[in-house]
């Protein structure tokens, strides 16, 4: 007896939602403390003579609610490559050399957590989706992710570069379509990022350049996610009730992002901070108007720390408690701002929170929760969260 297309259809989905059932991040092993990277790095691009432009970078690091970040490039790799430090040399092919071999390292590690927390055997990973702003190459990191983790060699793979800090929002995006809409499946997510593609000696005509220096840090996370979960083996942490992406208005050419042979440069020529306060009631209201949610403090916040004037005048728009940031706060005064890698990070920064305060495993507590993901463009990722654990 035949069956029909929509028969097929209807049996290739799943039944249930979408859920975040693992998490799990690394970072690099060279920690830098902020109140002392500007006399490394003015000393390491030997720009010492720079003494204005030092001080305005100090001023910057102070700034930035950092205390440390981690880096994969050490002192050592920029004395054997000087071109990375001199930003009228060609270095593309060194970073190139350098991050397409470290970058899937960095995500093999965090996603190796992630695999372990959830259980299961890593042969049942069905999909995998890699994100990374640093390196290109063919084929990509994740191909090389599936090397290093041994995964199946028929795992269906989606790669995606230069997304910039929006993307940890567009993976989970991804990977609540290819759950719910193919039954069983397991999908990885990692998002890594090394910043050796940045790095470079000071300008004093480019002082945006400056601003990435002082912000960005290295680091990778991984999630496993599925729908239909199994109650015996399967622990979910979140569901992912719905997501949306959005070009702010009035914002092109706002953050840009243009590979060159001296590596990638960052271009900030508009008022980003602005921009993103000035979309966000908005996109809260889109996002959350079906659920009857109206107040923004009663929901979780994943916000990604572009950089703490963002935080500070999205907190301002919203009327939000101090607590709504506090793991978003936190993870940026650890590590900086690691692109695409950080909501990640802010999101199991508050499940860990929530467990040891006693509010459940998951949500602070509340049962709703947004991850906003930032970046070029601007594009604003938005997600909504449904805690599966709360007290």
């Amino acid at each position: 007896m035949s069956i029909t297309i929509d028969e097929i259809r209807q049996a290739q989905r799943a039944d249930g939602p979408a859920s975040i059932l693992a998490m799990g991040t690394a970072v690099p092993p060279n920690v830098y403390h902020q109140a002392e990277f500007p006399d490394w790095y003015f000393r390491v691009t030997k720009s010492e003579h720079m003494t204005k432009l030092k001080q305005k970078f100090k001023r910057m690091c102070d700034g930035s609610m950092i205390d440390k970040r981690y880096m994969h490039v050490t002192e050592e790799m920029l004395n054997e490559n000087p071109n990375m430090c001199d930003d009228t040399a060609p270095s593309l092919n060194v970073r190139q050399d350098m991050v397409v071999e470290a970058v899937p390292r960095l995500g093999a590690e965090a996603a190796l957590k992630a695999i372990a927390e959830w259980g299961r055997p890593k042969s049942e990973i069905t999909h995998l989706i890699f994100h990374t702003t640093c390196g290109i190459d063919m084929p990509g990191a994740d191909y090389k992710l599936l090397r290093l983790l041994d995964l199946p060699h028929d795992t269906r793979r989606v790669m995606l570069y230069q997304q910039g800090c929006f993307a940890g929002g567009t993976v989970l995006r991804i990977a609540k379509d290819l759950a719910e809409n193919n039954r069983g499946a397991r999908v990885l997510v990692v998002c890594a990022e090394i910043f050796a593609v940045i790095f470079n000696q000071p300008n004093e005509t480019r002082l945006d350049g400056l601003v990435g220096q002082a912000l960005f840090g290295d680091g990778a996370a991984a999630m496993i996610i599925g729908s239909d979960v199994e109650p015996d083996v399967e622990r979910p942490l979140f569901q992912i009730v719905s997501t949306a992406s959005n070009i702010v208005q009035d914002s092109e050419g706002a953050l840009l992002g243009k590979v060159r042979e001296v590596g990638l440069t960052l271009h900030l020529v508009k008022d980003v901070p602005g921009l993103i306060s000035g979309s966000i009631e908005r996109l809260l209201e889109e996002a959350f108007g079906g659920l009857g949610v109206k107040d923004w403090n009663s929901v979780f916040w994943a916000a990604h720390p572009g950089g703490r004037l963002i935080l500070d005048k999205v907190e301002e728009k919203c009327g939000l408690k101090e607590e709504r940031m506090r793991a978003t706060r936190k993870v940026l005064r650890e590590y900086g701002n690691m692109s695409s890698a950080c909501v990640l990070f802010i999101l199991d920064e508050i499940r860990r929170t929530s467990e040891k305060e006693g509010k459940g495993t998951t949500g602070e507590g509340l049962e709703f929760g947004v991850l906003f993901g930032f970046g070029p463009g601007l594009t604003v990722e938005t997600v909504v969260l449904r805690s599966c654990q709360i007290v």
